[in-house]
């Protein structure tokens, strides 16, 4: 499977692997497409697509671990294929959006430099349970049924007789206990044996074995959503709140493959459009403290169509901007991660933002790209074929790996536009 030691084979979101190509010393074997061929199933998956003896990512990032091999997916928005820039660039933006909103590490007190986003998800949970442990874990009230040597609870009469017929100084109940095996536990107990058995890296496996001989064992439970729908999360358990949304990411994006039992397959994978949209949201978000009349609101939606029978359609632009004395102006942005290569917005791009333009009354609407070419301004037109007032710019934000300097480029960029300084 692998050529030497290596277990991360990484590409840029849009790129195909085909059956035999090699990569960072890992080879794209027949094993490997072999299980993304089934994983990909009857139904498709959102994250590639199939090619003939081979696979072609889509605009999705993160990564898909396949077996003992994880293929990493990294954005793909410039001519620069720096992939430790890019993954370090990755983490950072899905830190800025809030994945990996966990307030107990920071990247300073990860002990693992990771090699790609699943080593960071399992460090952070590790770290989690750590704490956890440190603190004490919570006990709950329970019922089970088990033989006692003294009469506690209900006696079930029929187990009763049928285990104890013999041994007169046992009685089968169903009683109350209070102790640490209850659902929480048993799903952070549940994805510390997965971790156990999938994590690559040599650096987290003696911390992994570690929390399984201090963590107490529990019961095995299937877990599916409404698992985690229905846990009892309170003030009391707050502090599980950050293991359990990771463990939940584990868990649930985890695909054996019991035919053959040989290749797993775990994907955290993440829309790259989404990405970069609230990217966008929470680095403009942070430059507008400093403006005290500007006001922005994230997926803001109106009624837009209603049929005879059945639900309404919405429209839901990505940002609005409002602005005045009394917010009464606005302005509309639309994120788009697309490289324009000098052309023109596609013309279902430029109607979307029409149609902002029209149910806002928005002063301005923009479409944001990633890219170094400067605010283009165009005019709508009218339905007499001459333009009009409606205004709609295009904006390529410069591309950067170093995430401080993208985001206030973001925030300054939009802001000179919405202030007609540029």
């Amino acid at each position: 499977m692998s050529k030497t030691s290596k277990t991360t084979l990484t590409v840029f979101e849009h790129q195909s692997l085909y059956l035999n190509d090699e990569i960072d010393d890992v080879i794209f074997d027949n094993g490997l497409l072999k299980a993304m061929q089934d994983f990909y199933g009857r139904d498709g998956v959102p994250y590639f697509s199939l090619l003939n003896k081979g696979v072609k990512f889509c605009e999705y990032v993160g990564v898909i671990q396949v077996g003992k091999i994880t293929i990493e997916v990294l954005p793909k928005a410039d001519h620069q294929d720096n992939k430790m820039e890019w993954r370090g660039a990755l983490i950072d933006m899905l830190r800025s959006v809030g994945v990996f909103n966990i307030k107990a590490p920071t990247s300073t007190s990860l002990k693992v430099k990771p090699n790609s986003i699943l080593d960071l998800y399992i460090e952070l949970f590790l770290k989690e349970i750590e704490i956890l442990l440190h603190l004490g874990l919570i006990k709950k009230y329970r019922k089970t049924d088990n033989n006692c040597t003294s009469l506690k609870g209900n006696l079930i009469f029929g187990k009763h007789i049928q285990k104890n017929l013999i041994h007169r100084e046992y009685f089968f109940t169903r009683h109350t206990v209070y102790d640490v095996n209850h659902v929480l536990h048993q799903i952070i107990y549940k994805t510390l044996l997965l971790l156990f058995r999938i994590n690559t890296n040599t650096s987290l496996q003696s911390r992994i074995g570690s929390l399984l001989l201090n963590f107490p064992e529990q019961s095995d439970i299937k877990v599916f959503e409404s698992t985690f729908e229905k846990l009892p999360l309170n003030r009391k358990t707050a502090g599980y709140n950050n293991a359990i949304e990771i463990a939940r990411l584990l868990l649930l994006n985890y695909h054996p493959n019991v035919s053959q039992g040989k290749h797993h397959v775990l994907a955290l994978m993440f829309d790259m459009n989404m990405l970069w949209e609230k990217f966008v949201f929470v680095s403009l978000k942070q430059h507008l403290k400093k403006e005290n009349n500007y006001r922005i609101i994230s997926q803001m939606s109106k009624y837009f169509w209603q049929p005879e029978k059945g639900y309404t359609s919405s429209i839901i632009p990505d940002i609005v901007i409002s602005y005045g004395s009394k917010h009464e102006n606005c302005i509309v942005l639309d994120t788009k991660w697309k490289n324009l290569n000098g052309y023109n917005p596609s013309p279902d791009d430029l109607r979307q933002l029409y149609v902002y333009h029209e149910f806002y009354d928005a002063e301005r609407v923009a479409l944001i790209y990633p890219g170094t070419f400067k605010p283009k301004k165009g005019l709508y037109y009218t339905k007499h074929n001459v333009t009009g007032s409606k205004e709609c710019s295009v904006m390529g934000i410069k591309v950067t790996t170093n995430i401080s300097l993208w985001r206030e480029e973001i925030g300054k960029n939009i802001l000179s536009w919405a202030k007609n300084e540029v």
